[in-house]
């Protein structure tokens, strides 16, 4: 339910290390209860608790000591409890590196090794290899691995050959030493062959030196004669893989073998060896191919026997197309072969799977060559043949629903294209549309996709509705006459299918078991909500989504209004928002729904100049209303709904659930509605409040001529620095959004841009010389933004309205006042899409920071010695939580930032007078790098004199493009300077001295 509010949710207590800090050494002394029980079960229970320990105080001290423990119960215990400690030490690779005194632990568990118990001392082996990367070079251990190889158990010896592999990862001398040993083991005719078929893929790891690389290249090819087994052949082929593509120069005869080999009659080895061309065929080895091993490639198609063969060697091409040099290549010299592979794959009727690669690999060809504009001939048999196919394929793969995944790639690639040429798009969008909405019954995975890919087709062509005429149209032809006509509209060829999807929706809403198809109904809902965005709906569009209100729960209709909010439908969002806020039971979730409901009725008066009320019960069916408010009403009005949205979403705040996000943004935003107020009264004011008698005189004084025009100037002046006042904010709450997805960060900009716009707009009125104008840094990615930023290209426009007048004789008159009442207007008339993170937290990034020394007690200082300097150590530990596989930023490194400021000065004598000069305030910055998420600092503050002193410890992240976010935990703390009881201060004067008398001995 948490995700209902749309707040934002705080796993972990920032300061939880200060105020807990003896959580983890209770839980510590829990698991060593648990560890010297009687009862083996209870031992084990608590060493397998021990990774999610780390997980949760992973910090180094706790970690070492952890470790030391384990290795006591490793060197004592039973082979059981050998086995959960070795599992614990594979578990926590990323804590390895924290164990402080990494030669103490591998000393204690190095004693089982003399066991006489072979089992003992191959999960000593297997547990030395889990922590290699910590033990790379230790040569005791590499001794031991050596000795292992010669073994007569089986279990010792796999646990040596497991060490080997992990050891010769890590340690270019252990590889290096290890070759030769291994190489005479495979050729031994002691070692039996299972065995020989353990240490052939410990081979691919000795590629840290080219001689090295070479050696155990020669040393695999002289094998494959000799051992032509099949499971020999397989492991050999993809150890030379492996081998070839981290070297990049054995890339060209590993190709030649692997062509040999692609004739052999056995079917595992075939496949190994397409494995290995797509191995090779990744983006760091691509490049190495020769041109003649394409052709040859292509020519061996005919070995492939069977449906799994095909797929293989399809995708082998389709990696070859998305590297734009082998693509080119493949275009000009194997255009045919290609083609006709291609054709003959797509024709099997019984096999979609392969049919829908050999399709991708077709439009991944078009798609680049419609991009980088290749002659019709190369592209254009190609594209036909992708129109001829797709449709049929579409229909096939959708009816099934174990073709679900076919059905992905065949629409993933038909976007691709779009992407590239706007009339397959259009096309494409007619076929979708027409399967989805004729009256068979997909299955509902399928269904899904096809509203998904509709999706992304809408998407497309809104980028393209409102693509800055600047940055794309005006690229053509440079012969071509200027003319004053406007460009052509461009339409989105979605909105002439909207009837069908619409019928579509209503369908589903309708069916008695709509239920089962609620992700169905939210997709489609989304897609009529983003076709029209920008537009007024149409009252069977209203009419749909109240009869969603009847028939669907309260978090389909949540996420229904959520996206209406996010694409600037305010009313359906608010009448929505108003219905479901009214049957929740949490008061958290009420007062969230009732703040989203002021929002949207605010946009509402904003966008159309009406009342939510008034547009319930008098709906226009088509076209939008003309506004019966002012201006200034509706600025008045939307600025008050905003300040109850903010009480709302106040009283629906908590400590685990701040919304500190949506809290500034209320507050800019209403901040910025009363600015535009501002404009509107200055507007207003200038008709009844004309400059003064004296107006004049006091622009000669002032020497700022504008001063003439009395009232306005000022007032404009003021406005102006509201505006970057606005501008500003909206810079700091963007600094502050780490995890914010990319939809808000560009927003944000937008939003920063249009305030200093407005500005300048302004400032070229009021100011006889006013600076540059604002650079435009984005120009939106995605349709929310793009769309914000084109009401941004109509200000700059509407800009050229204004009289174009030399700076030394401007005028401030009704006509430069009414470019701004039309640039509100602009402003106030362009529906707000809130962004994605006001509602949604896709990434979560926590830093828990613990900071020595600490008061006893918080009402208390630290105590520290007069001329003495304060040791300042700062531990933290970053806790990252994504409901994506990819982050949109990650942290490369952490900027401490610690101020101390003098807050109670020390008690001075009457005649001492203070120094100065002297400066009370001491900042301090450092930057570190987290090692495995864990991060450590330190500092040395001066103190330069006694009292009390703030000392205020900040934090504030880096990402990986080097951007500093303002985020992360503040700490702060009291340091109490002692004065030093050994100096004595100087007497105070008598009361005779101080009369003029002179003191008698």
């Amino acid at each position: 339910m948490a995700h209902l509010t749309g707040t934002r949710v705080s796993t972990f207590n920032e300061s939880f290390l200060n105020e807990n800090e003896h959580d983890s050494n209770a839980v510590l002394m829990e698991l060593d209860k648990g560890l010297r029980s009687a009862k083996q079960g209870i031992q084990c229970e608590a060493i397998v608790r021990f990774p999610r320990l780390f997980e949760k105080y992973p910090f180094p001290i706790l970690i070492n000591s952890s470790f030391i423990k384990l290795a006591e119960f490793f060197v004592s215990g039973s082979n059981l409890l050998r086995f959960w400690v070795l599992r614990v030490c594979q578990q926590s690779e990323n804590h390895l590196d924290k164990i402080l005194n990494i030669d103490n632990f591998v000393r204690r568990i190095f004693m089982v090794m003399h066991s006489n118990d072979p089992v003992a001392r191959a999960l000593l082996l297997r547990t030395l290899g889990a922590v290699s990367r910590v033990i790379p070079e230790k040569q005791q251990v590499h001794h031991a691995i050596r000795r292992a190889l010669d073994s007569h158990d089986t279990v010792e010896v796999e646990a040596a050959i497991y060490a080997s592999s992990c050891f010769a990862a890590q340690s270019s001398s252990f590889a290096i030493s290890m070759c030769a040993k291994i190489s005479d083991m495979i050729e031994s005719l002691q070692v039996p062959v299972p065995m020989k078929l353990l240490l052939i893929p410990v081979l691919r790891h000795m590629h840290h030196e080219a001689t090295t690389a070479a050696l155990v290249s020669r040393l695999c090819m002289d094998l494959l004669p000799k051992y032509p087994a099949q499971s020999f052949v397989v492991a050999i082929i993809d150890t030379l893989t492996q081998l070839s593509s981290r070297t990049l120069v054995g890339v060209p005869g590993q190709l030649d073998v692997l062509l040999d080999f692609m004739q052999d009659l056995r079917t595992p080895v075939r496949i190994q060896v397409l494995r290995s061309f797509n191995e090779l065929a990744g983006r760091q080895s691509v490049h190495a191919w020769p041109k003649p091993a394409i052709g040859a490639l292509i020519g061996r198609f005919e070995s492939c026997t069977n449906s799994q063969e095909q797929f293989l060697f399809l995708s082998i091409l389709l990696k070859l197309s998305e590297c734009p040099l082998t693509c080119q290549q493949l275009l000009r010299e194997h255009r045919e072969a290609l083609l006709r592979l291609c054709i003959q794959c797509i024709s099997k009727l019984d096999d979609y799977t392969t049919a829908t690669q050999a399709m991708a690999v077709l439009s991944v060809l078009v798609a680049f060559g419609l991009k980088k504009k290749t002659s019709g001939e190369q592209v254009g048999d190609i594209l036909h043949m992708v129109n001829l196919h797709m449709e049929g394929l579409l229909l096939c793969t959708a009816k099934r629903a174990e073709c679900t995944r076919d059905l992905r790639r065949v629409l993933t690639y038909g976007i691709r294209i779009t992407q590239a040429n706007a009339e397959f798009g259009t096309s494409f969008i007619e076929i979708v549309t027409n399967t989805l909405g004729d009256k068979m019954a997909y299955p509902p995975a399928n269904a899904e996709l096809m509203c998904e890919a509709l999706v992304g087709l809408c998407e497309h062509f809104q980028l393209r509705k409102y693509a800055f005429s600047t940055a794309e149209d005006l690229i053509g032809d440079d012969n071509a006459m200027d003319t004053d006509e406007p460009p052509p509209v461009k339409v989105n060829p979605m909105l002439a299918r909207l009837p069908l999807i619409l019928h579509k929706l209503n369908t589903i809403i309708d069916q008695e078991n709509c239920d089962q198809q609620l992700r169905t109904v939210e997709i489609l809902s989304a897609l009529v909500l983003q076709t029209t965005m920008g537009c007024y709906l149409p009252q069977k569009v209203v009419q749909c989504f109240e009869k969603c209100l009847g028939r669907l729960n309260c978090w389909t209709l949540y996420r229904i209004a959520r996206t209406a909010s996010r694409y600037g439908h305010h009313y359906v969002a608010a009448h929505i928002y108003t219905q479901v806020s009214q049957i929740v039971i949490s008061d958290h979730m009420h007062y969230f729904l009732v703040a989203l409901s002021q929002i949207s009725q605010a946009e509402c008066i904003l966008n159309y100049g009406l009342e939510y009320a008034y547009m319930r019960d008098n709906y226009a069916p088509k076209a939008a209303p003309e506004p019966l408010l002012p201006l200034m009403k509706r600025l008045e009005m939307a600025s008050n709904l905003y300040q109850q949205a903010l009480a709302s979403l106040r009283a629906c705040s908590s400590p685990q659930h701040p919304c500190t996000f949506q809290l500034e943004y209320l507050k800019i935003r209403a901040q910025f509605l009363q600015t535009l107020h501002l404009a509107v009264t200055v507007k207003n004011a200038q008709v009844i409040v004309p400059p003064p008698a004296i107006a004049g005189s006091l622009a000669q004084n002032s020497r700022d001529y504008l001063q003439k025009f009395g009232h306005v100037t000022n007032q404009l002046r003021k406005l102006v620095k509201a505006l970057k006042a606005c501008e500003e904010t909206y810079a700091r709450l963007y600094k502050s959004s780490f995890d914010a997805d990319h939809v808000t960060l560009e927003f944000l900009e937008v939003a920063e841009f249009q305030c200093a716009l407005f500005a300048h707009i302004i400032e070229s009125i009021c100011y006889a010389t006013p600076p540059e104008p604002p650079v435009f840094l984005t120009t939106g990615d995605h349709p929310e933004t793009r769309y914000f930023a084109a009401s941004c290209q109509r200000m700059e426009q509407m800009q050229k309205n204004l009289p174009q007048e030399p700076s030394n004789a401007k005028t401030i008159s009704n006509r430069h006042l009414d470019v701004i009442i039309a640039q509100i207007e602009i402003i106030t008339k362009t529906p707000l899409c809130l962004p994605r993170y006001f509602f949604q937290i896709l990434q979560s990034t926590q830093i828990k920071l613990s900071v020595s020394p600490q008061p006893r007690s918080a009402t208390e200082p630290v105590n520290v010695q007069s001329g003495s300097n304060l040791v300042i150590k700062v531990e933290g530990v970053l806790q990252h939580f994504s409901k994506q596989q990819k982050h949109f930023r990650r942290v490369e490194s952490v900027q401490l930032s610690l101020t101390s400021q003098l807050i109670t000065p020390p008690p001075r004598s009457s005649q001492e007078l203070p120094k100065q000069g002297t400066n009370d305030t001491v900042t301090l910055n450092q930057i570190v790098k987290p090692q495995r998420d864990f991060l450590s600092g330190s500092f040395l503050l001066p103190i330069s004199s006694g009292g009390h002193f703030q000392v205020t410890l900040e934090t504030f992240v880096v990402d990986e493009n080097g951007i500093t976010w303002c985020t992360g935990p503040k700490s702060s703390m009291v340091v109490r300077v002692l004065e030093d009881p050994t100096k004595q201060g100087a007497p105070a004067p008598s009361t005779s001295q101080a009369v003029g008398q002179t003191r008698r001995f």
